[in-house]
């Protein structure tokens, strides 16, 4: 079976859940680590820009089908048996993490669109995308997170 982030439910009126933030920590940081490698590594080696869109699909894949979130699996599949990192689990929801992830996926979507005709567009928009991971494994404000909420409270979403 793989692994979720979402455990049982927690008692807060049935909205909530179990998440493990240290499978969050593992996803962000693979973003921020390819996200880095792309921007940095493709002044030297243009090629590695594929990475963009690599990482697009990866982020849009685990957001439609969170059981196939690559980074959160290796945290599920290798990390977390083998004693590297402990479970953080506290009682939260899943929804807005992913609905963060699959934002990051589209800015990655949109960035790979720009690669040949605008690359510094491009890069510019994986850096925001970096930033904003490392803003929420550093700190632990998910800007992502946020506007899945307000736009709960303006009705657009079912928050």
């Amino acid at each position: 079976m793989l692994g979720n982030l979402e455990g049982k439910p927690a008692d807060r009126g049935g909205k909530s859940g179990m998440v493990d933030h240290a499978a969050l920590k593992v996803n962000q940081s693979g973003i921020v680590l390819t996200s880095l490698v792309a921007f940095i590594g493709s002044a030297l080696y243009r090629p590695l820009l594929l990475l963009i869109p690599l990482l697009a699909v990866v982020l849009l894949v685990g957001t439609i089908e969170p059981r196939l979130a690559l980074f959160k699996q290796i945290y599920f599949k290798a990390l977390k048996p083998w004693g590297l990192i402990k479970p953080q689990v506290v009682a939260d929801e899943a929804a807005p993490h992913n609905f963060a992830q699959g934002m990051g996926g589209v800015v990655l979507a949109i960035a790979s669109a720009f690669l040949l005709v605008a690359p510094a567009v491009a890069l510019a928009l994986t850096l925001l995308v970096a930033v904003l991971a490392f803003v929420n494994l550093a700190f632990g404000y998910c800007v992502g997170c946020q506007i899945y909420y307000q736009l709960g409270r303006m009705g657009v979403l079912k928050a």
